[in-house]
């Protein structure tokens, strides 16, 4: 009996899994096709709009929502900043229940130079929705 029930919540199990990367490959397909619109608001939407949002670049560490958009805008103002982003997803990892860790590749290819680098991100299930919490980007 106990392997049949194994046997039957399996599949749900790999469904769910991949469920919840789909999503995560989602928020950043979306964050991609904003910041390509020019849209930073909508960009940001795949972040944790708290206070408590990290993220970590070049410049150090930056906590909360509204200092890591006032960034973005600041050092991306204009198209020729801004360009056309491209992620490259390197590694998708379940870390819990509600938790995945995402690295990858980015691009932007831009008229003011061309750049890129490397990213971690920590995605949380929050309220029903995966949100960025913590954004390691170099």
């Amino acid at each position: 009996m106990k392997r049949l029930l194994l046997f039957l919540f399996i599949p749900a199990l790999i469904q769910a899994q991949s469920k919840y990367e789909r999503e995560i490959l989602n928020i950043l397909d979306r964050q991609t096709q904003a910041w390509n619109k020019g849209d930073f608001d909508g960009f940001m939407k795949g972040y944790w709009e708290n206070d408590s949002l990290m993220y970590i670049g070049k410049s150090g560490v930056t906590y909360g929502y509204a200092p890591t958009l006032s960034n973005y805008k600041k050092n991306y103002a204009g198209a020729d900043r801004m360009g056309q982003l491209k992620f490259e997803i390197l590694h998708l990892k379940k870390l819990g229940k509600h938790h995945y860790l995402v690295v990858g590749k980015w691009f932007l290819k831009r008229t003011a130079g061309d750049i890129g680098g490397h990213y971690t991100l920590i995605f949380e299930k929050k309220k029903g929705e995966w949100v960025i919490i913590s954004d390691h980007s170099s």
